[in-house]
């Protein structure tokens, strides 16, 4: 087939495939345009964003405040470095900071880098207020955790793919089951050298995995008797998209507005990221108190686009939007209804097993092996019937729309997934 009888869509593709690592096995569907909970391919044809890049943009795409205060300041001043200080970096820290609870915030790009500015932070915490020996500081992470693909996180990663020919790795972590506080205590307890806890409040690219109630703050509880920092990743599961502000405030009383309950949970150090953006600019941090964030000093850590302009006014401008737009209850609600209509498919179907999550943080399990191509297949019908999702672990199928969503939109998309996972059914 020549170059002129491809399609748009096959032409895009082509490229990508020549000039592109192959880094990552994109649903074939190539984007041109997105608008709330919509986006357009290059023929046209339009879909319900089912992903949100992987809840980057719970604001709903191209939100229009976001995209005007990055086009503004765009216009007024993009980058300084951080060898100056900008008249818009200080306001936004104090935004995020009061927003969250926290005396600062530690600015970055990507997750990634936040939770290696996180490691970092509680590595020096320990040696110079816990009092660790040098090089002895540990972290203990959780089985089957996904916090990056970065060298370091990878090391404590126990997904073949991710650590396959990419050692030597960096040690200091000690792996333990998610949701088990007895293996959490213990390993606290025969350890006095380890300076931190790093968890997902809910395992999402595992395949959206909510731990057992009284988890979180059973776990906070351990941190605090052995003098160890809790650090919550909420990079994908933050900014609203679990039906509150943070997956960490639990069953607090919280309002979009104003929280007047007491979360859950308090993580000695939060990492945020994705949504903090409303997916229009990489921005990332790390929040803390002052008793943990003093140990960074000029030279400790940094970054040549963390805390840029532009990034400052983003993300004053996506987190506004989450607190004027209601996003946290709005997501409560459609989640539970989301939960609810797809659990009475569930209850008849032989090839979906169930369905689990918070908020609009929902996955459905295949009945099928990891291996097999189930999921897919299933996903690239949905993608014809006008709905965009991706599967993760091979056999579980990951569903996180914008945020903005409404009802009917809601149970339009509930009618497309049903439909669609009918025509899978053994007959």
């Amino acid at each position: 087939m020549s170059v002129a009888e491809k399609t748009l869509a096959q032409q895009a593709i082509a490229l990508e495939e020549k000039y592109g690592a192959h880094n990552y096995h994109p649903l074939p569907v190539v984007l041109s345009k997105g608008e709330g909970v919509y986006v357009w391919d290059v023929e046209g044809k339009k879909y319900y964003d089912f992903l949100s890049a992987y809840s980057a943009v719970n604001q709903g795409h191209c939100h229009p405040k976001i995209v005007g205060a990055m086009v503004r300041q765009a216009q007024q001043l993009t980058l300084t470095s951080r060898a100056f200080h900008n008249d818009m970096l200080g306001t936004f820290e104090q935004y995020v900071a009061q927003t969250f609870g926290y005396d600062k915030l530690l600015p970055m790009n990507t997750g990634a880098e936040a939770v290696e500015t996180a490691l970092k932070i509680c590595r020096k915490w320990g040696y110079e207020e816990k009092g660790v020996p040098a090089n002895q500081a540990k972290i203990v992470v959780c089985e089957n955790n996904f916090h990056g693909r970065t060298t370091t996180i990878v090391s404590f990663s126990n997904d073949p793919v991710a650590q396959t020919n990419f050692g030597p790795f960096t040690e200091g972590f000690i792996k333990i089951a998610y949701d088990n506080l007895s293996a959490l205590e213990e390993v606290l307890a025969s350890d006095p050298h380890i300076t931190g806890f790093l968890v997902e409040p809910i395992q999402g690219e595992a395949g959206v995995y909510v731990p057992s109630e009284g988890y979180l703050a059973g776990a906070k509880a351990l941190c605090e008797q052995y003098n160890v920092l809790f650090i919550a990743d909420e990079v994908q599961t933050g900014i609203a998209r679990t039906g509150k502000l943070l997956a960490t405030c639990g069953n607090c009383n919280c309002s979009d507005r104003h929280c007047s309950g007491t979360p859950e949970v308090k993580p000695d150090m939060l990492i945020l990221g994705k949504a903090i953006s409303g997916g229009a600019y990489p921005i990332s941090g790390v929040l803390a108190n002052d008793h943990i964030m003093k140990v960074i000093k000029p030279g400790n850590h940094g970054s040549t686009f963390g805390g840029n302009p532009v990034a400052a006014a983003v993300g004053l401008a996506a987190l506004e939007v989450v607190k004027e737009e209601s996003l946290a209850q709005n997501a409560a609600e459609l989640g539970d209804l989301f939960r609810a209509e797809i659990q009475k498919y569930v209850d008849h179907s032989q090839i979906v097993n169930g369905v689990r999550g918070k908020g609009l943080l929902n996955a459905i399990l295949i009945n099928d092996t990891e291996e097999s191509d189930t999921a897919w297949n299933i996903c690239l019908a949905l993608r014809d019937n006008g709905l965009l999702a991706k599967p993760t672990h091979g056999n579980i199928i990951r569903f996180a729309p914008p945020l903005v969503m409404n009802k009917e939109q809601m149970l339009e998309c509930v009618s497309i997934i049903t439909k669609t996972l009918a025509a899978f059914e053994p007959v």
